[in-house]
């Protein structure tokens, strides 16, 4: 059954929600009256379909479309998810709300993107507002998992579930903010870094460039991984965070910050900030920042991922509820997968050892459509590979679509010899091509054997059903 998404407002926030929405296979109706709206739209959607494929390995949903509607109603008609993303004003937000719950089915979760409204301001003078929460994102929406997701005491317990459902379904990590607060959680700390870099600079300190680089060349990279206090526990050493606490708690007391002060926010200040980013930014329009930024979180997304920690610990669970079981086709299709930046070497092709991996991980699929897979190889029996031999017939980029198929060549006793084409899924031209050899193996004595019956009965059963179907 096609579910479906309504974004109000098509601004970057309801952009980036109307992206990750539709590549996550949701159907899309989005409202917004600015004539440029489409376009807008149009290219979120297009950075977003280039890049977010690249975080899994698992083949994604079919992509929904995204369609640009007329009216308020006409959005959330049907729909199962609303997101709200209209200018920060509590009029508005009123008067918007009024309009979807007055087409809205009553069980669908209807969310703001508000990043200071208390879901109970939201809900002053609502219709129904046990159906309204705050689903609070981060640009891009459709590479960023947190949403800070915020009820009130008078939100349906049965829709902050279904919104936790949903949001972990597309890909996010759902923050339950147990109370209400102002800003949430986290802008309240982004604002508090933003207060101390506004005065950094207004007092002469340091540049806008000199304070981005502090963050991203020193502690922006552990944040990524471990937040904040994992890694003010790992400073602590041995003696962990109480010894942290003991070391550094005093130099609170001492003068160091003004931000229980606010600078004056006069032309001077703007002329100055802005200035300082002219110099260190101008030189690139908006989509070039917004490209790199979104190469730059695919890499570090997928380092984190390969590792299984921070965010990437999210993707690789998410990626791992997107894979299904092969299909029964033949020859077997092992891998529908995006290419992702981090693959591509200095001439943007997709580097030799990525070719190895990728068949790597064909012959990985075909091992679990057999048996032979992780519970397997723990009881102490696999297949290792005794010889590959890779042919590379033409380009292949970063954000292509491709997929491999698998052939079984051989599959008597001990030998395995599997067939793997690469193509691209556009006009399935073949990319490359595998011929991959390998023996069934002993994990104890780490000398081959035959497999076990039920194993060495799927491989020969998939051997015979190729060989007929190639004669």
């Amino acid at each position: 059954m096609t579910k479906v998404a309504a974004i109000i407002g098509g601004g970057v926030i309801g952009g980036g929600w109307a992206a990750r929405f539709a590549l996550m296979g949701w159907e899309v109706r989005v409202f917004d009256p600015d004539p440029e709206a489409e376009r807008k739209i149009g290219e979120v959607m297009g950075n977003a379909a280039r890049v977010l494929p690249m975080l899994y390995e698992a083949p994604m949903p079919k992509r929904g479309q995204i369609r640009l509607v007329e009216t308020v109603a006409e959005a959330v008609t049907g729909a199962d998810w609303i997101q709200e993303s209209v200018p920060e004003r509590l009029d508005i937000k009123h008067r918007v709300i009024a309009e979807i719950q007055g087409a809205c089915p009553e069980g669908a979760v209807l969310a703001s993107s508000t990043s200071g409204f208390k879901p109970s301001e939201l809900q002053q003078g609502a219709a129904r507002p046990g159906q309204i929460v705050v689903a609070h994102p981060f640009n891009p929406v459709y590479l960023l998992p947190l949403a800070e997701l915020v009820p009130s005491a008078a939100t349906d317990e049965a829709i902050v579930a279904r919104a936790k459902e949903i949001l972990t379904a597309i890909g996010m990590y759902p923050l339950h903010v147990r109370a209400e607060i102002d800003a949430h959680i986290a802008d309240r700390f982004l604002e508090a870094v933003w207060r101390e870099a506004l005065w950094l600079v207004k007092d002469g300190i340091a540049t806008t460039e000199e304070i981005d680089n502090a963050i991203r060349y020193g502690f922006g990279l552990r944040w990524a991984q471990m937040g904040l206090f994992e890694t003010y526990r790992v400073a602590g050493g041995e003696a962990g965070m109480r010894h942290f606490m003991a070391q550094f708690g005093p130099c609170l007391q001492w003068p160091w910050t003004k931000l229980t002060d606010v600078p004056e926010f006069t032309d001077e200040l703007v002329d100055l900030i802005a200035g300082q980013s002219d110099a260190q930014s101008g030189h690139m329009v908006i989509r070039d920042l917004e490209r790199l930024r979104d190469n730059n979180l695919v890499a570090i997304l997928r380092g984190l991922k390969q590792q299984g920690a921070g965010a990437g610990k999210l993707i690789l669970e998410h990626d791992t509820a997107l894979r299904g079981p092969l299909g029964e086709e033949v020859p077997l299709v092992t891998v529908r997968r995006v290419v992702p930046v981090d693959w591509t070497d200095i001439n943007g092709h997709m580097n030799e050892g990525r070719y190895g991996q990728l068949f790597s991980d064909a012959s990985e699929e075909l091992m679990t459509h057999i048996g032979a897979d992780r519970d397997y190889i723990a009881a102490g029996n696999s297949y290792f590979t005794a010889e590959t031999t890779i042919k590379y017939l033409n380009e292949t980029h970063a954000g292509e679509d491709i997929y491999v198929t698998t052939r079984v060549m051989i599959g008597q006793g001990k030998k395995l010899k599997l067939w793997h084409q690469m193509h691209r899924a556009s006009d399935h031209e073949l990319l490359a091509t595998c011929d991959q050899f390998l023996l069934h193996v002993s994990l104890e004595t780490r000398r081959s054997c035959p497999p076990l019956p039920d194993v060495l009965e799927a491989v020969e059963a998939l051997a015979a059903k190729h060989a007929e179907a190639g004669a």
